[in-house]
């Protein structure tokens, strides 16, 4: 007679060709959650990074959370699918408590097993992990080879808390669930009658209403955000869960209706299963497809920081290095880079600074003033500035944040407009033709930056040269061509960095920006890639249950006449459907997002969130092919 020990080893044996995928999901998240509490304990890594990890503990926190919606939402299934087995083992007379502890056990091993493999897995592939994170940073330092016990730990912690929740679950499957529950759990229809007309008309029109709603939202979104978002995200989420629960539904069976019940075999294997299960799989399909939207937009951003970050230092930062009114600095700046043998460009800006009202054409109670840097353009082209001089008496505003404080195409209705300028009780306009989204001086030059020809400023200096906040600004700015002599210029400058005013320059700002930026992605990507493996796992343990249950329908075509192939053809539209659709919405919801969340990034996001979207597409398609693997197989069996 089989221990009860040796009866969960041959269930494992029986059931990991089943749950192989299940598997490799789970060692997969662990995996990667050893890695991330392990570079939050390399001191190698510490030392080479300057940003805060606390971002590997969030991450952390979300990878716990992920693993275990996955866990649970394919544990449930599973239990579904061995229903009938346990109540096979409740039928002989074995007792409600020797079956939990069956499952138990076995559910302990495969975790125990799942959990080894992924601190081997996680050990083996940590420092490839580093060298990518190091590679994103744009550091450079010798990774050595270690094993960390307490990333060790904290998985471990990870797996027990697994083990908690899924025995909970078990508990609940065996002791909440009569016989004829359990031997009926996996054959009992989703859906057994058609949705109301009228009402599920409306609801079905609803759904798309609101995310119309929420997509139209997402073009305002910067000008009142916190309310836009909410509003946003939840006319979006309700109106996905409507689309799911209640709009493909009556679509379904409009067509069908349309039919007058004929389908024909390929609709009756694509169709027919989607009415049925609809209602079952609901909720799920709705839950995929807004993480889904989520986890490409918050790639899809993350990537669109990095891959803007040289372009956008660039915009706040035109020079590599400047020094305003300090000359002697400047010039003892400058004999040390040659004593390095430094090639570096020096030019000489004279700017003049005043106090000014920028008056507002659509709002002429606006009347506060403000600091204005006046910047002659024959000047700066000398320093290699691509720019046109003003007409004479003509400036253009250049504010490298100016997406940042609103609508460019709502702000660019405030010009041209005009400049007043007091002296001596008289008023003295300029007139201010545009604005432009770029420095052209570096940002942490005071007053906002007017582009003018030399003629106008030196008009301005004479006007306003007795007002008490007149000022005169010797600008000394500096390019290097050669970016390994950049790093070295870099580290000579911030010895003259004081606590006078920030000092800014472009190397240091790009590579701490560089540093951030490319955490972020690191950490976005990886989440990404653990929720992408999860819920496509999910998909495909549904869509493998389905199979199983529709064994008897594929003998009874056989009878029929039909061979393999006629009857994969429906099958493939059936997955084509159940995959690209939550797929397919999701994205379009992340196409809206990102376009809300664009106001964020001064750059393009087009070319990040289409890279996302590809590596996300590709990835779900494999998934796809999985399943209809499974499917062919068990169309095969069935046929034999």
């Amino acid at each position: 007679m089989l221990t009860v020990f040796e009866l969960v080893l041959r269930s494992m044996r029986q059931n990991v060709k089943h749950y192989y995928l299940y598997f490799f999901a789970l060692i997969f998240s662990m995996s990667l959650y050893f890695v991330f509490a392990s570079l939050q304990h390399d001191q190698a890594v510490q030392n080479m990074t300057h940003t805060s990890f606390a971002f590997f503990q969030i991450a952390g926190v979300m990878l716990i959370v992920i693993v275990a919606i996955f866990t649970v939402s394919a544990n449930g299934i599973f239990l579904r699918r061995r229903s009938r087995e346990i109540g096979l083992y409740r039928l002989i007379g074995l007792s409600k408590g020797w079956v939990v502890r069956y499952l138990m056990i076995e559910n302990i091993l495969l975790g125990f097993g799942a959990l080894l493999a992924a601190i081997i897995c996680g050990a083996l592939v940590s420092r490839l992990f580093v060298l990518i994170l190091l590679n994103l940073l744009g550091l450079e330092g010798i990774v050595g080879i270690s094993f960390s016990v307490p990333a060790a730990f904290k998985t471990a912690m990870v797996y027990l808390l697994i083990i908690v929740i899924t025995s909970i679950q078990i508990m609940l499957t065996v002791y909440r669930n009569t016989l004829l529950n359990l031997f009926q759990a996996d054959k009992r229809p989703d859906l057994t009658k058609p949705p109301k007309a009228v009402t599920s008309a409306i609801f079905a029109l609803l759904g798309l209403a609101l995310i119309g709603y929420g997509y139209k939202l997402s073009g305002h979104v910067d000008k009142e955000l916190f309310p836009n978002a909410l509003l946003m995200l939840g006319s979006i989420v309700t109106g996905t869960y409507l689309l799911f629960h209640v709009t493909i539904r009556w679509c379904l069976y409009r067509f069908r209706k349309r039919k007058d019940g004929h389908l024909g075999l390929t609709n009756s294997l694509s169709m027919a299963p989607l009415m049925h299960h609809t209602k079952a799989n609901a909720n799920s399909l709705a839950l995929i497809t807004v993480l889904s939207a989520l986890t490409i937009t918050l790639i899809s951003m993350a990537y669109s920081f990095y891959y803007s970050v040289e372009h956008e230092t660039r915009r706040d930062l035109p020079y590599d290095f400047m020094f305003e009114n300090d000359q002697q600095e400047a010039l003892s700046f400058k004999m040390e880079l040659e004593k390095e043998g430094i090639n570096v460009h020096h030019h000489v800006v004279q700017a003049v600074l005043t106090v000014g009202i920028i008056l507002d054409p659509n709002d002429e109670s606006y009347k506060v003033e403000e600091s204005l840097l006046w910047l002659p353009a024959e000047q700066l082209k000398q320093t290699g500035a691509d720019l046109n001089v003003p007409p004479d008496g003509e400036a253009i505003l250049y504010d490298a944040g100016a997406s940042l404080a609103g609508d460019l195409d709502e702000q660019s209705k405030r010009y041209p407009t005009e400049i007043a300028l007091e002296q001596h009780e008289q008023t003295v306009m300029y007139t201010l033709r545009t604005l432009r989204e770029r420095n052209i001086m570096n940002l942490n030059a005071l007053g906002s930056q007017l582009l003018v020809s030399e003629a106008t400023m030196d008009n301005i200096a004479e006007q306003m040269a007795d007002t008490p906040d007149y000022k005169k600004i010797h600008f000394d700015t500096y390019q290097v061509s050669d970016k390994e002599e950049l790093a070295i210029a870099s580290s000579i400058y911030e010895k003259y960095d004081n606590d006078e005013r920030l000092k800014y320059d472009y190397y240091a700002q790009y590579k701490k920006v560089l540093e951030l930026t490319g955490l972020l992605i690191f950490i976005a990507a990886f989440l990404g890639l653990v929720f992408l493996i999860s819920t496509g796992s999910i998909l495909y343990f549904k869509q493998m249950t389905e199979a199983e249950q529709e064994k008897q329908s594929f003998k009874t075509l056989r009878q029929l006449g039909f061979d393999v192939d006629m009857i994969m053809k429906g099958i493939i539209r059936k997955q084509t459907i159940v995959f690209l659709l939550p797929l397919s919405i999701g994205m379009l919801h992340s196409i809206f997002a990102i376009k809300a969340a664009s106001f964020m990034i001064r750059s393009d996001t087009t070319f990040p969130a289409s890279i996302v979207m590809v590596i996300y597409t590709v990835i779900y398609f494999v998934f796809a092919l999985f399943t209809i693997g499974y499917y062919r197989n068990i169309v095969k069996n069935a046929m034999t």
